[in-house]
């Protein structure tokens, strides 16, 4: 399958955010670019995405972290979203209310039935690292 256009990978994160469900707290965020394999999204944190401590919430940073690289691995050879086998971050910095990050999401390995990404959030002034996840998907096939 050939990758997908950006206009498409927009339409299918707009389709998820004004669906009922959780994944309505991602109305923020804006696909930025794609290529096979890799997709750049950007937004700015509002009091909506904070925690008590008026930085990002933990949640939605792991909630970026599934969606994004899922987006990623739905852009790259198989086209298939998947479902979550296991997802890990790593929290190393806050991110304030009123801050731009960067969501990257990169394919690392896909093979028959897994998919392996990794996502960089960082931010857009200092391009210090926020956070890092791995994300490990389900294919199905055999």
């Amino acid at each position: 399958m050939a990758a997908l256009t950006l206009n498409t990978l927009k339409l299918i994160l707009r389709t998820s955010v004004e669906s009922p469900g959780f994944d309505r707290v991602l109305s923020k965020v804006d696909v930025l670019s794609a290529v096979p394999g890799k997709v750049v999204c950007g937004m700015r944190v509002e009091e909506e995405h904070t925690n008590r401590g008026g930085t990002m919430h933990g949640g939605l940073t792991a909630t970026l972290v599934d969606v994004i690289s899922t987006l990623a691995i739905m852009n790259s050879e198989r086209g298939a979203p998947g479902v979550s086998v296991d997802m890990n971050i790593t929290y190393m910095t806050a991110a304030k209310m009123g801050e731009d990050i960067l969501i990257t999401a990169q394919v690392l390995k896909q093979g028959r039935t897994l998919a392996f990404a990794t996502v960089d959030l960082t931010s857009k002034a200092t391009g210090k690292l926020i956070a890092q996840g791995r994300h490990t998907k389900h294919l199905g096939g055999s």
